[in-house]
């Protein structure tokens, strides 16, 4: 047991102090605060509070310290608004490029709106002589599961989430496997995705259908195997309505994909012809067709499919074209690129490297880029700034509230210079 200074917030929103064998990191400990803490190596467990910060507030949620879902709900708004800007700062700056752009990353925007439309919940069966079902978040670095009977953070179309995990746990019990539940919000209902209980024997699978249509809910799934729909889920995505395949990406927050897309579509006005790189759904195509043409790129030939279907049935729409591609692997480059005046990408949590170079080789006027990851970002911008991009706004914005996850959108420019013909040989 030691006594330790807090001296900063770690990327993970931890205490970071130093202690007898050197730095450690406390959880729900904040700068300024002296902890006792249990100290295992470079890990602290927070024991006692000696001196709280003037910046500590009291956390809103009954489970804060032991579920993992939260990790700085005890922080202040302006110093929590400054830290998440910090996290993005911090990025540029390992990546080389902060002194040239930090000024520009704008204050933290806040995208929480009324919460989490879509969460994953945990299911585990106790073993003979111990507690049986328990549903709910795990531990922040830790398999424990944490049993939750509510969850301030989700929006209120998720009311019934918890009930439905849990009666779909119940159904599945003879199986006594480990279960994690994708449950989505949609306009026709809960969307729920099953996964960890492999195929299922056709008793068990009726037992499921039978409990999807008792909670009524929209669509239940096994590991993206549809088993029962009453309706089909549907999305609106700008204009259109959008009916996701099983499991497909969608921003956690209804706010946070009308800030993403509002920052992208100010980027790329004016342009006539866009390529949205790992388009998904179409969060960001559906919305730019409202006004110019779209070449959507993806991996996963689905989602493409629902962002098509729900383009061609929206009236007034620009042409959209998809193409099922995998950009790691095979980026769009050369004189795939040149036909596009501007390009919307917006990768996984680890970037997009080969894409990024392939962009920065490339004369597009205007790159926007969507991350929800500061440092895979910086990397990728200091490739499109070595390739002659300006950074022209970056802006972070806090979908995750109480998270240490962060998103942000960053407009880049380059001058198109006219290529020059060659004279005819006379």
């Amino acid at each position: 047991m030691e006594v330790v200074t807090v001296t900063r917030l770690g990327a993970r929103g931890e205490g970071v102090a130093q202690a007898q064998g050197g730095r450690v990191f406390v959880p729900y400990a904040l700068p300024g605060e002296s902890v006792r803490a249990q100290v295992e190596g470079e890990r602290a467990r927070l024991i006692e509070i000696m001196k709280p910060s003037a910046d500590r507030i009291a956390p809103f949620c009954p489970y804060y310290g032991s579920c993992g879902g939260c990790a700085v709900q005890a922080l202040a708004q302006e110093p929590y608004r400054r830290w998440k800007r910090e996290l993005v700062v911090e990025a540029l700056r390992r990546a080389g490029i902060e002194a040239q752009v930090e000024p520009l990353v704008e204050p933290l925007m806040d995208a929480h709106g009324e919460g989490r439309r879509r969460a994953v919940f945990h299911a585990r069966f106790g073993e003979e002589g111990r507690r049986g079902l328990r549903v709910g978040f795990m531990q922040a670095r830790a398999h424990t599961l944490v049993e939750i009977e509510s969850c301030p953070i989700l929006a209120p179309g998720m009311a019934g989430a918890l009930a439905a995990v849990r009666a779909i746990a119940a159904a599945l019990a003879p199986a006594r496997k480990p279960l994690d539940m994708l449950v989505t919000s949609t306009l026709t209902g809960l969307d729920v995705d099953v996964r960890g209980c492999g195929s299922l024997r056709s008793a068990l699978a009726r037992k499921l259908v039978e409990t999807a249509e008792r909670l009524d809910l929209a669509r239940l799934s096994n590991h993206g195997d549809i088993l029962a729909q009453a309706r089909a889920p549907q999305l609106r995505i700008g204009a259109s309505l959008v009916e996701p395949p099983s499991g497909a990406f969608l921003q956690a927050t209804q706010a946070g994909e009308l800030a993403l897309a509002k920052l992208v579509l100010e980027g790329v006005a004016g342009a006539g012809e866009v390529a949205d790189l790992f388009a998904g759904i179409g969060t960001f195509a559906l919305r730019i067709a409202a006004k110019a043409g779209v070449h959507a790129v993806d991996l996963e030939a689905g989602p493409l499919e629902a962002l098509a279907r729900a383009g061609g049935t929206t009236p007034g729409m620009a042409p959209i074209t998809v193409e099922a591609r995998d950009l790691f692997r095979r980026p769009l480059c050369g004189g795939e690129l040149e036909r596009f005046e501007a390009v919307v990408f917006d990768p996984p949590r680890a970037g997009a490297h080969g894409q990024a170079a392939a962009l920065a080789a490339s004369t597009i006027p205007r790159l926007v880029a969507v991350s929800c990851s500061p440092t895979s970002f910086a990397r990728d911008a200091a490739l499109l700034m070595a390739g002659g991009y300006r950074l022209e706004r970056l802006v972070p914005i806090d979908q995750f509230r109480h998270s240490a996850h962060v998103e942000l959108v960053a407009w880049f420019s380059k001058k198109r210079i006219a290529r020059r013909r060659r004279p005819l040989l006379g």
